[in-house]
């Protein structure tokens, strides 16, 4: 059958990382693509506990169907964490709880996007959430990143000139693929630009409480006064990406707009994984619980530094201070597409950096290491054979 696609999911393609994952499941291959958790930061037995509870309490809470905005009490946990642990507390804001911090892109998008608006995003940014603006139809525009965040003029000369702006994306903290943290300055600067051209900023932050060194930035959501930013948060990395568990918090009208787009897609989010988390959060020390995963990643960093240091000098990278994710770069003369396909002849998976690109015809000379899963000896082996393989290649393969 000849199947006719909608015109917005045309030119959609997959997920250059989705389809890497298809190498990485090679038991020899070693992934340094994933972005996932490392798997001794599972808190694996409070989370057993806590479902035995649960079913043994609550069964029919656990395994019925539930409420769209999300588990009330789990709502209230999440604010009541936001305005202790990190100073969010905008009046006239709501929390929609969502699947994991991937639906909220979607979900903002289906809300405010039409066909041809402007999505302003960081260059390079996360791939998933670039996937879901395009599905939208959406016209993305990046601004380059500099060392402490984006790149001020460009972002305001794209303001100024683009009256179809519908939200400028950013992710402050360790962002996904660069690791770079936006100063306080600049987050400032980035709200008085979306004030000043009236436009929304999705914050997302998924990575905030991995915060292993330096000092913690303060949300752009703490400088809103008037429903301009929707932050988007998670427990994705701090307890179960496998949970699906995220949260939203904006502006009344916006968030509950986003509950009836929730209603058409998937109802509620899963409410057996919402009802572990609260009895997690008050069950369990989580502020016990982030320090200990600040220490495994703090750990499993050093390693990664290590090994680039003293087996991967070809390679220049950028220092972060939390997170999950190493940008490496090469020297000029050797193909970065071609390089990331000899990696995985020699059994290691790394992400392109344009695939994190608004136009991923773009040239680009990074790639993207997780460090964070990897077991620790093949994390260092891993760099090292891509610290030799930048080393030995052949000159007339070079640029």
């Amino acid at each position: 059958m000849d199947y006719r696609f909608s015109d917005r999911v045309k030119k959609l393609k997959p997920s250059a990382i989705r389809e890497i994952f298809k190498y990485a499941s090679d038991p020899d291959v070693i992934s340094l693509s994933a972005g996932n958790p490392a798997p001794d930061a599972f808190p694996v037995d409070a989370i057993r506990k806590c479902s035995e509870e649960l079913l043994r309490e609550q069964p029919i809470d656990a395994l019925q169907y539930s409420v769209t905005e999300g588990l009330p009490a789990l709502r209230d946990d999440v604010s009541t964490f936001l305005k202790q642990h990190c100073g969010i507390a905008t009046p006239g804001d709501s929390i929609l709880i969502t699947s994991g911090a991937q639906q909220i892109m979607d979900l903002l998008g289906k809300s405010v996007i039409n066909e041809g608006d402007t999505v302003v995003c960081e260059e390079p940014s996360f791939v998933g959430a670039l996937n879901s603006f395009r599905s939208y139809n959406a016209v993305l525009k990046g601004v380059p990143m500099q060392d402490d965040g984006m790149d001020l003029k460009k972002l305001e000369g794209i303001l100024k000139s683009d009256s179809k702006v519908k939200f400028i994306y950013t992710i402050p903290n360790f962002q996904n693929p660069t690791g770079i943290t936006t100063s306080w300055e600049k987050r400032q600067g980035i709200y008085a630009l979306a004030k000043k051209y009236d436009t929304l900023i999705l914050e997302d932050n998924p990575y905030g409480d991995l915060r292993f060194a330096g000092e913690r930035i303060p949300s752009i959501k703490t400088l809103d006064t008037d429903g301009r930013v929707i932050y988007s948060g998670t427990f994705s990395k701090t307890i179960s990406p496998g949970m699906r568990v995220g949260f939203a918090v904006g502006g009344n009208a916006l968030i509950q707009k986003m509950v009836v787009c929730k209603q058409g897609s998937d109802v509620h989010t899963n409410i057996w994984s919402q009802h572990v988390i609260h009895r997690f959060l008050h069950g369990w020390n989580f502020e016990e619980h982030l320090k200990n995963l600040q220490k495994i990643y703090a750990k499993k960093y050093a390693v990664a530094e290590k090994a680039l240091n003293e087996t991967a000098q070809s390679l220049t990278y950028r220092p972060i201070q939390g997170g999950l994710f190493i940008w490496c770069t090469l020297p000029d003369s050797i193909p970065m597409m071609e390089y990331c396909k000899k990696a995985i002849q020699n059994k290691v998976c790394v992400v392109p950096g344009n695939a994190f690109l608004t136009d991923s015809s773009k040239p680009c000379q990074s790639f993207r290491i997780n460090y964070s899963s990897p077991a620790d000896a093949d994390l260092a082996r891993g760099i090292s054979i891509l610290g030799r393989q930048a080393k030995e290649w052949p000159a007339d393969q070079q640029r």
